[in-house]
């Protein structure tokens, strides 16, 4: 069932709670949402879909405009995590790298559609900048009395983030706007993309700063770790350990989808040529995505897991129906 920014609230604090991290996937189509789905259940385990700026805007779904992207995006998701298959399934729609000058438009608008949380991509945006855009999807929600849960972020790609900016960001913004926020994203040491140094990583960073933003909010806040792809299952363990909450995941996704594709038309060749018996059934996009499917799901499943997300579905509901 997809989730309300009230309900994503009350499962950010269970997972901070209960020691466990949601994987959030950059899902780039309908047949990826499905998956990730489809591996969820199998696990009983939280999911978080989330979309960045090419998404919304990619051929998929708004085909150049990001709030035709989200609408379609919203949509879709709702339609099949609300279906009977899905039903037990706790899933988050979330805005990840969104950015650029129609970054406002974008969020206000999530939030008016009933996202269920929301971030910026800030690496482009100064101190002030990342404080006034924040503070202002807070008043826009207060203004409109609509429910809001979102995230912030520091420069995740800039190493370790001073404890400080903890202070400096989240404070500001917390202090302002007290419960809007309920997951800090500071850089722990790790990169997005495959290329970065996972020995760069810090749970020491991890656990500093959750702890600080929990003083300063009087309440658990959880670590939103990003470029989460090349860490290794110790560390995603000391991570989760240490106060992660939520663990993007899209660089190594991308890769495990695309290189089954590639494989899928490799051992296919022959039968997509003109007057083959089994063009049709091979060309139909089912067939690739069944294909995908097939290798993906079960390295979904192998990623909730070592979150320690197995079980934690059921154990959400019950205090949040």
């Amino acid at each position: 069932m997809l989730l309300t920014p009230e309900q994503t609230r009350a499962l950010y604090g269970h997972a901070v709670k209960n020691r466990y991290a949601i994987l959030a996937v950059n899902a780039d189509s309908p047949a990826a949402i499905t998956d990730c789905l489809l591996a969820a259940r199998e696990c009983d385990a939280p999911i978080i879909i989330e979309t960045s700026l090419w998404q919304l805007t990619g051929h998929s779904f708004g085909a150049g405009n990001p709030i035709l992207g989200m609408d379609r995006y919203l949509s879709d998701l709702r339609t099949i995590a609300d279906s009977k298959r899905f039903a037990e399934v706790p899933v988050v729609y979330h805005t990840d790298h969104i950015k650029g000058p129609d970054t406002q438009r974008i969020l206000e608008h999530a939030i008016a559609s009933g996202a269920s949380s929301v971030s910026l991509d800030s690496s482009d945006l100064s101190r002030e900048e990342n404080i006034e855009l924040m503070s202002s999807l807070c008043q826009f929600a207060a203004d409109h009395s609509f429910p809001a849960t979102l995230e912030m972020e520091a420069g995740v790609d800039d190493g370790v983030t001073p404890l400080e900016e903890t202070d400096e960001l989240f404070g500001a913004v917390e202090k302002v706007h007290p419960e809007y926020l309920s997951l800090w994203a500071p850089g722990v040491g790790t990169q997005h993309g495959l290329g970065s140094d996972p020995n760069a990583f810090s749970a020491e960073a991890v656990q500093e700063h959750r702890s600080r933003a929990s003083e300063i909010a009087g309440r658990e806040i959880g670590i939103a770790l990003h470029g989460s792809s090349g860490l290794g299952e110790e560390q995603l363990s000391s991570a989760v350990a240490a106060g992660v909450a939520k663990v993007n995941w899209s660089s190594e996704s991308l890769l495990i989808r695309s290189q089954a594709a590639r494989s899928y038309y490799a051992e296919n060749a022959g039968k997509l040529e003109n007057g083959h018996s089994d063009f049709k059934n091979t060309a139909m996009d089912h067939g690739v995505q069944s294909f995908v499917s097939s290798a993906y799901v079960s390295r979904v499943e192998a990623r909730v897991r070592s979150l320690g997300g197995m079980g934690r579905g059921t154990s959400f509901w019950e205090g949040n129906r």
